[in-house]
């Protein structure tokens, strides 16, 4: 098989600009910058449609959707008025916004996202872990708690899907959430988080993934594949990303770029060089899956695929 020259929607970016001051986990904190991906110091700086575009410009890129980047939590519909302004028919074509769904608000700011035209998803991060450095969520169980889960009723009503970020101790939890909630579209981000690299780590991961695969109403996200690889080489990523899709199929999974962020470890062009290698093996219609079709459809992009020509990434740079 060839390696895949086709359009790509990649369905997990972050734009940002530090003049708004948003985001507070990108404001200089005395006790330096670290977390669970190393030091931050080279993302702390404004990001927007014009840094992803010139990021991205070699690898066809044709649609994005853009997932919320941790703006502050009392007026999420703030970024999503931002992103409004950055947002053209390619780049933040579809928008997964922030709203924490324990919030006594939580229902009127879902109400508010879902009413904006490009909004197709809701993500509140649960990953938390003992160690503050790793932790993302404010507190343990959230995907247990009735407040939350109300929250995320109330999302599915108004037709959301939503992304799902934890770590691999978190899964056997988010077994009960997909199961307890069948009709929500579930998209799990960056490949499970395999945070923990060592073979106990990697183990609860690699087996804690097949489980939660068996649910229908999950998708895989394969984004930031070396968010915790940072001295990665092919093959290791291959680890990865191999048993996600051997777990999900191409129909349910999708790479991503979540750019800025993988640029801490890894250029635009070296992860899409490193996803288009380990697709080659695959038929053009499983690497289309991945690279195309399974993010247009989950993310209601209403894209025709076959409305882009094929191009040449080496010598026909979009």
């Amino acid at each position: 098989m060839s390696a895949y020259a086709g359009p790509v929607i990649d369905p997990h970016h972050h734009l940002w600009d530090l003049a708004l001051d948003c985001h507070p986990w990108l404001r200089k904190r005395p006790e330096g910058g670290d977390m669970v991906f190393g030091s931050i110091e080279p993302i702390r700086r404004t990001y927007r449609r014009e840094h992803y575009a010139r990021d991205a410009a070699r690898q066809t890129i044709v649609a994005t959707v853009h997932v919320e980047a941790g703006w502050r939590e009392d007026d999420p519909l703030s970024e999503t008025r931002w992103l409004e302004s950055q947002a053209d028919d390619r780049i933040a074509r579809r928008l997964v916004a922030r709203v924490p769904l324990a919030h006594p608000r939580a229902e009127a700011f879902l109400e508010a996202e879902a009413a904006r035209p490009r909004v197709v998803g809701i993500r509140d991060i649960v990953s938390w872990d003992p160690d503050p450095a790793k932790r993302f969520a404010p507190c343990p169980g959230l995907m247990s708690d009735p407040a939350w889960r109300n929250g995320l009723r109330a999302a599915t009503k108004l037709g959301l899907v939503f992304d799902l970020m934890l770590y691999p101790p978190q899964m056997a939890e988010a077994q009960r959430l997909v199961a307890d909630f069948p009709d929500t579209l579930f998209v799990l981000n960056h490949c499970g988080s395999p945070a923990d690299r060592s073979p106990e780590g990697m183990r609860l991961w690699a087996e804690g993934l097949r489980a939660l695969a068996q649910a229908p109403n999950l998708r895989l996200k394969l984004s930031d594949p070396v968010a915790y690889d940072p001295h990665w080489t092919e093959e290791s990523l291959r680890r990865v990303i191999a048993h996600g899709i051997d777990c999900f199929g191409p129909d349910r999974a999708m790479f991503a770029s979540d750019f800025p962020v993988t640029g801490l470890h890894a250029s635009f062009d070296a992860i899409y060089g490193v996803f288009r290698a380990i697709a080659a093996d695959l038929s053009p219609s499983e690497q289309a899956a991945l690279f195309f079709d399974t993010a247009n459809h989950t993310y209601r992009l209403g894209l025709d695929r076959s409305a882009f020509p094929a191009r040449d990434i080496a010598r026909d740079p979009v």
